[in-house]
């Protein structure tokens, strides 16, 4: 679209159906890339990622061409395809249903990539599932438990 300038930073972020461990460290880092180049694809601006064993955060400058949805449902697809395919773990992969996705300012951006890069050290104190009620709590997002991801303690 011709004389169309956005910033639109939003933090999005999935979980492995039920919640299982499956994002293994071995292949962590090309799960990464292959998510940014599927973004990249569709004309957004990954800034940051990281794959947990559970669940990913993904900081993305949006292209407004393509809705939200339809961008995490493209990487879920794919990338559920790519750990399959590859037979990357034992049992088949899925991300959950449904997904996070929360907007930044401009000035917020350093802090939000050092929280999204810096994930694994975080989740050494905070549990998912904190952290995910932490943001919609942050975000005044009003929720219903039973629709949050599956939540196994």
């Amino acid at each position: 679209m011709p004389n169309t300038y956005t910033q639109l930073l939003t933090q999005l972020v999935f979980a492995v159906k039920g919640r299982h461990n499956l994002i293994d460290e071995s292949f962590r880092e090309r799960l990464e890339k292959f998510i940014c180049v599927t973004a990249t694809n569709r004309k957004h601006k990954p800034l940051a990622i990281y794959c947990m064993p559970d669940h990913l955060h993904l900081l993305i400058g949006l292209n407004p061409e393509q809705a939200i949805s339809d961008l995490v449902k493209e990487i879920k697809t794919s990338s559920n395809g790519l750990i399959n395919d590859n037979r990357f773990t034992k049992h088949k992969f899925y991300w959950q249903e449904g997904f996070g996705a929360f907007s930044y300012s401009r000035s917020a951006l350093n802090d939000v990539v050092k929280y999204v890069l810096n994930q694994k050290e975080h989740h050494k104190k905070k549990t998912f599932k904190e952290e995910y009620i932490d943001f919609l709590d942050k975000f005044q997002i009003a929720y219903d438990n039973k629709y949050l991801f599956e939540f196994y303690e």
